[in-house]
């Protein structure tokens, strides 16, 4: 069929596929360089005790049916491997129905890990990174041009991201409706970056454009994805240059990554495209059924999108065909962060010699500049900032951080830049601080060298010691 490929979308699916392979590749890098702490046998939130209680037709997983740790660093390095393998055009060396099979098994690996994740994997990201990641199995390999109706679902996906997210702003934060966000947000979002400080003392009316921008992005400019060429191409170029500038302005993860890799289907980029026959029969034929499915599992996400009562970053299926995305529809004024400390000290005391636990990621030190981690996603740093917010989302895994912490768990203390403890040597107690986090001005910056000037406001967590034996290591 004629109409069933897009030679001219040749370098366009290379570049996407090749990309796709790099997101899948952090992903996994991220899950098997952070699990032990976060979901092993030991973790805060133990797999096990999630698969005892959650069917595996609620949370399908690879886990549900066996769990140990080392089963789980078989995966993930397993899913490092198959990426780095589709980031070499493994899957262009194949037949085209091994290539198929090639890019389903990394979507089957993380889909695995998700599905356990708990809080730890509750970030839209995951759920974006699964669905591009099933339908870009389908796009094919160099026995075919791309297929027309996936390089049109991929834009589909794009569309849902950002006009979901456009319209959770508008029926979100009042900010969003007088361009005053941008005030706040370089200094309040989760986890900011190294210029982050520099995009916050922008000028006021600087940070108006920026918001009504937003806005044109990602409430109009999506409908010109489905428009001809080149209106298509510059639409996802617009998207691009939007994505790049949040990449420049902090770290969320491979959010605005897989982002860009999306927009990718939309450009029509120039190159030669070699010859090729027709798509066998039996490829047409998958490829439009799992078409249709797509578009008939597409109504929740629509409905939630025109609902008043719109919700963010949900998945209604549990192999995350098709999910809802969206983000900062509201926005914090103020920013706080909970400062972990500990004592080897036998009576803890407001004196005592406090010493303070220092992550990777999120504000500690007012003189440490931030740093740049994304597309790594740090997530015991982003729960962090969650924790800052309410103790609510603490609630199920802080303590066994505080538990670890007093044991000198090698695993946790991994996640974090430094422990003010020798290995040998835990604390007697931990506490936990909340403090007000602001920028400093320019003057203060030249003055006193940090970024930071921070505020004491209340104790967050009283001095806590192990009440029973210490854990084996």
């Amino acid at each position: 069929m004629d109409w069933f490929t897009a030679p001219g979308y040749w370098l366009s699916r290379l570049v996407l596929q090749r990309a796709l392979a790099a997101v899948y590749l952090v992903a996994f890098l991220s899950a098997a360089l952070q699990f032990r702490a976060l979901l092993g046998e030991r973790g805060m939130l133990p797999v096990p005790r999630f698969t005892a209680r959650v069917r595996f037709r609620r949370a399908p997983s690879l886990f549900q049916l066996h769990y140990s740790d080392r089963f789980f660093a078989t995966v993930a390095w397993t899913g490092c491997a198959v990426s780095v393998a589709l980031l070499a055009g493994a899957d262009s060396a194949l037949p085209l129905w091994a290539g198929v099979v090639l890019w389903l098994v990394p979507w089957a690996l993380y889909l695995s890990i998700v599905n356990v994740g708990q809080t730890w994997y509750a970030f839209g990201w995951e759920s974006l990174l699964l669905e591009t990641g099933f339908l870009a199995a389908f796009l094919g390999n160099d026995d075919v041009a791309p297929p027309v109706v996936v390089l049109f679902l991929l834009r589909w996906i794009l569309f849902r991201v950002e006009f979901g997210a456009g319209l959770i702003k508008l029926r979100g934060d009042a900010c969003w409706r007088e361009l005053t966000c941008l005030y706040y947000h370089h200094e309040t979002q989760p986890m900011p970056g190294p210029l982050s400080w520099f995009f916050h003392h922008l000028p006021a009316p600087l940070h108006r454009v920026e918001a009504a921008a937003n806005h044109v992005t990602q409430l109009v400019v999506p409908f010109l994805l489905f428009t001809p060429q080149p209106v298509a191409s510059v639409a996802a170029a617009l998207m691009i240059v939007t994505q790049l500038w949040l990449v420049l302005s902090g770290n969320f993860s491979w959010l605005n990554w897989i982002t860009i890799v999306l927009a990718v289907s939309a450009l029509r980029l120039p190159g030669p495209a070699p010859s090729v026959g027709p798509a066998p029969l039996w490829y047409e034929v998958l490829v439009l059924a799992v078409a249709a499915l797509l578009l008939f599992l597409s109504h929740r996400p629509v409905m939630n999108m025109i609902s008043r009562r719109q919700v963010m970053n949900r998945s209604f299926d549990p192999l995350h065909l098709v999910n809802t995305y969206g983000a900062f529809g509201s926005v914090s004024r103020v920013r706080h962060e909970v400062v972990v400390e500990g004592t080897l000290d036998g009576t803890p005391r407001e004196d005592s010699d406090w010493r303070e636990y220092a992550f990777r990621g999120k504000p500690g030190d007012p003189r440490r500049w931030p740093r740049q981690f994304a597309p790594y996603h740090l997530r015991l740093d982003w729960l962090m900032w969650f924790a800052a917010l309410s103790p609510g989302y603490a609630g199920e895994w802080f303590g066994g951080l505080v538990e670890r912490l007093l044991d000198n768990d090698r695993d946790t203390l991994r996640l974090l830049r430094a422990s003010p403890f020798p290995p040998d040597t835990p604390p007697r107690y931990v506490r936990a601080r909340l403090f007000r986090y602001r920028y400093t001005s320019p003057r203060e910056r030249r003055e006193t060298g940090a970024c930071w000037e921070r505020t004491y406001v209340r104790e967050y967590l009283p001095p806590t010691r192990l009440t029973g034996p210490a854990r084996k290591r």
